[in-house]
C-alpha cells in the first residue's frame, strides 16, 4: 500500500463548514476511483491549510491520480500548487473492521 499525504494552502478566512463544503464538493469524484483504498480529507484552521492522506493499492494507482490534470484542479480550486508527499504503508491497522493488514514483503 502507498500512502499519499496532500497539502495545499486555502484563504486565511476559511472556516471548518466552508472547508467541509469544499470537501463535499470534490468527494464524489474519488468514490469508485480505482485503486484508491481510503481518502480522509483534513483541515487546519490554524494555518488554514487543507489536504488528504490519500491510501492506494500500490504507487502505479497513486501516480494515475496524481497526474498534471489534478495538479491543473487543484491550482484552479484553490490558487496554489498542491505538495504531495508519497510514503509506503507496510502494515494497517483497521479497527472498524477489527483487523491488522500486512503487506508481504
Amino acid at each position: 500500500m502507498i500512502t499519499a499525504f496532500v497539502q495545499f494552502q486555502l484563504a486565511p478566512e476559511t472556516t471548518l463548514d466552508a472547508a467541509t463544503a469544499i470537501f463535499r464538493s470534490t468527494a464524489p469524484r474519488y468514490l469508485g476511483l480505482r485503486g484508491l483504498i481510503r481518502k480522509h480529507y483534513i483541515f487546519d484552521p490554524q494555518n488554514a491549510k487543507a489536504g488528504g492522506f490519500y491510501v492506494f493499492e500500490n504507487r502505479a494507482a497513486a501516480e494515475a491520480v496524481f497526474d498534471d490534470a489534478w495538479r491543473a484542479l487543484v491550482n484552479e480550486k484553490y490558487g496554489c500548487e498542491p505538495e504531495l508527499t508519497f510514503f509506503d504503508s507496510p502494515v494497517c491497522v483497521d479497527n472498524v473492521k477489527g483487523e491488522i493488514m500486512v503487506l508481504p514483503q
